[in-house]
């Protein structure tokens, strides 16, 4: 374990940067890619070396919903494996990324459309680590997670998204880990090694939710459930969509949008992901 004031003084207090960091969604898919060698976990590798070095990254994971918005505040925050029915290799994974309570605290300060509370139980879930591990792999950047409130509207959490900006300046990473489609009900099990097989509707809705994103139109992807019945199968629950909402909410409106892993799995699952802002 590296000495904890090796990682203050690399985090230290964060500066303001020439460009703004860029934003991404990540469609993160199965707790396995975090240990697999794939086609989505070498694109995670590929963005680390393309994004410039960040100050620090910051998750918003599906997998965090909370009753009120929190935020990790802990020195080393814990592994956490939150999934059953995977092979034991995967339970064994441990990324020791530090956590950087000060950032925790500023960040916090500096949203006003919410009280957001200091965490020190919570952790980096599986949609933030099996994606970071990748991008990271030693581990030397502070990694830091804020929960989805569920009680809220999409437009309460795209506005607070907007209120994250300023990290951007200040070289922080932040990532949206979800998938734009994400029905785990009807998964065809007998699908998953059939490269790219969707179902009809979820290629419908991949596509349309891409156009609308290139558009701008962030108010048709709030009221996505107006897009008809493609739509309600697409996201049954919204929690591995409002992480998309998160970046959407990001991005400034002149900037560039690139798309990869743009791929359905098992039918009604897609790993379209997207780079919101400039990179090399």
């Amino acid at each position: 374990m590296k000495n904890l004031n090796e990682f203050k003084r690399f985090a230290g207090d964060l500066q303001e940067k020439d460009t703004l960091m860029p934003v991404v969604f990540i469609g993160h898919g199965s707790p396995m890619n975090g240990i697999e060698d794939n086609v989505f976990s070498d694109y995670w590798k590929q963005l680390g070396q393309k994004i410039p070095k960040p100050s620090a990254v910051l998750v918003v994971s599906a997998h965090w919903l909370s009753r009120g918005t929190r935020i990790t505040a802990m020195d080393f925050p814990r592994t956490i494996h939150d999934f059953g029915g995977f092979p034991r290799e995967l339970f064994e994974v441990n990324y020791p990324a530090p956590g950087q309570p000060d950032l925790a605290k500023s960040t916090a300060e500096n949203i006003s459309t919410a009280q957001v509370a200091l965490d020190h139980e919570w952790g980096l879930d599986h949609g933030t680590w099996t994606v970071v591990r990748h991008m990271y792999p030693a581990a030397n950047i502070p990694v830091l997670q804020l929960s989805i409130d569920y009680g809220q509207s999409l437009s309460y959490h795209y506005e607070l998204a907007k209120e994250l900006h300023h990290l951007r300046q200040k070289g922080v990473l932040i990532i949206g880990s979800g998938n734009m489609v994400h029905n785990l009900r009807m998964v065809a099990w007998d699908k998953l090694n059939e490269p790219e097989y969707g179902y009809d509707w979820a290629i419908e809705m991949n596509e349309q939710f891409k156009e609308l994103i290139v558009k701008g139109d962030h108010r048709a992807l709030m009221d996505y459930h107006k897009l008809g019945k493609p739509a309600q199968l697409a996201i049954p629950t919204p929690d591995h969509y409002i992480p998309l909402l998160y970046t959407l909410g990001l991005k400034s409106e002149a900037e560039p949008t690139a798309f990869f892993n743009d791929k359905v799995v098992g039918g009604s699952l897609t790993m379209t992901s997207a780079v919101f802002g400039e990179y090399k």
